[in-house]
């Protein structure tokens, strides 16, 4: 269904949330295992330093939150902005195409990534990664004054493998 939101021209939160709930109870406990196993993995490659607070993070913006979603029992009236959320379907279609064909993330992990990505830009509208989020060079996503700062953001907005181009966070100007 997921897949299918290009033929919606208006959609509400509560419809959104409807079809992420109904491709959240595709997802079994093998699919979070095999994601749990994919951080691990990947975090083998961070620094000693920060891998823990990494796989703390991490594990709360993807795996945790699965949970957050299916028991997110909220009213959203607010209409959505169908074209912005039909590139970001368009974006995690084709990084899922990737996927497939063995590049990137688990596909354990990316069913998980993929839903989790939208339901805290559109639903929650938060950032992708939540504040404390660490990153290379000692730095984090922050929220501050109500605004999500990340300091990756504009160096990576435009990587095909990356959901920054339609996360709400705002490059950390700091950093620049």
């Amino acid at each position: 269904m997921l897949k299918d939101i290009d033929t919606f021209k208006d959609l509400n939160k509560n419809d959104l949330i409807y079809i992420l709930k109904k491709e959240a109870s595709k997802i079994c406990i093998m699919d979070i295992m095999k994601a749990s196993i994919f951080l691990n993995e990947d975090a083998k490659y961070v620094q000693g330093s920060y891998k823990e607070e990494y796989l703390k993070s991490y594990n709360e913006a993807f795996i945790t939150r699965l949970k957050v979603l299916k028991d997110d029992r909220k009213d959203y009236t607010d209409q959505l902005d169908c074209d912005e959320l039909q590139e970001a379907v368009k974006l995690l279609n084709e990084q899922e195409a990737q996927v497939e064909a063995g590049e990137g993330f688990d596909p354990g992990f990316f069913k998980i990534y993929k839903l989790m990505s939208i339901y805290t830009t559109f639903i929650l509208e938060e950032a992708v990664h939540p504040p404390g989020t660490p990153f290379p060079g000692g730095f984090k996503v922050k929220y501050e004054n109500g605004v999500y700062l990340c300091p990756v953001k504009e160096n990576q907005k435009d990587n095909p493998g990356a959901v920054c181009g339609f996360c709400i966070a705002e490059q950390d100007e700091s950093l620049l």
